[in-house]
């Protein structure tokens, strides 16, 4: 073992460090506090996660997560709007603009955006979700809230073109949301003003 860590915890440390934003050092933080919890905890914890794949699901109507195979809370709610359709690209900006407390209306979860330099033709996103509501006919306007970075601003584009065909509009978030921001990371109070000040994809 040498001066390393004992080979399990160095597994460990491994698993976590394909973390999102964890690096060497973090992970080795996390792996050594969750060997500082009593093991009940630890047992629970392991239980839990190896049941996600079977009780998270994806929602079939937005893409979203939700309970294993059923509607999302948000799909399944009445009161929202369902002329306006608002698109991002994962579960975060979702959140984001749920959070903003201006958007009443549906949610189509993309699953990722295009990258222009890798010549990606929008394989892989959920594109037959996106006019599968389009073409049900309630959707009069599509938000495109994608990042504003060069990947989701090629991915707005791309889809705005998709839409061309359907008699409905295409807008983005305008005010607010500086050239090359995640929307994950806005604060609800810009991501509010920006959907009120939505304007065309193209303009």
């Amino acid at each position: 073992m040498g001066g390393g860590y004992p080979a399990a915890l160095e597994s460990l440390i491994g698993e976590l460090k394909q973390l999102p934003g964890v690096g060497r050092r973090g992970a080795e933080r996390m792996a050594l506090a969750l060997l500082a919890r009593p093991a009940a905890e630890l047992e629970a914890l392991g239980a839990l996660i190896g049941t996600l794949p079977r009780t998270v699901g994806r929602c079939p109507r937005c893409g979203g997560l939700s309970e294993a195979d059923a509607v999302c809370g948000i799909c399944g709610d009445p009161r929202r709007d369902d002329s306006l359709l608002c698109v991002v690209e994962n579960m975060p900006q979702l959140f984001a603009v749920e959070a903003s407390g201006h958007f009443r209306g549906r949610y189509l979860v993309l699953g990722g955006k295009i990258s222009p330099l890798d010549s990606e033709n929008g394989e892989g996103l959920n594109l037959r979700g996106l006019c599968d509501l389009v073409e049900a006919g309630n959707v009069r306007e599509v938000i495109l809230a994608l990042s504003s970075d060069v990947e989701g601003r090629a991915t707005a584009v791309f889809l705005a073109e998709l839409l061309e065909k359907y008699p409905v509009r295409v807008s983005r978030p305008a005010l607010g949301l500086p050239a090359g921001a995640n929307l994950s990371f806005a604060d609800a109070a810009t991501i509010g003003a920006a959907l009120r000040g939505r304007v065309g994809v193209q303009d």
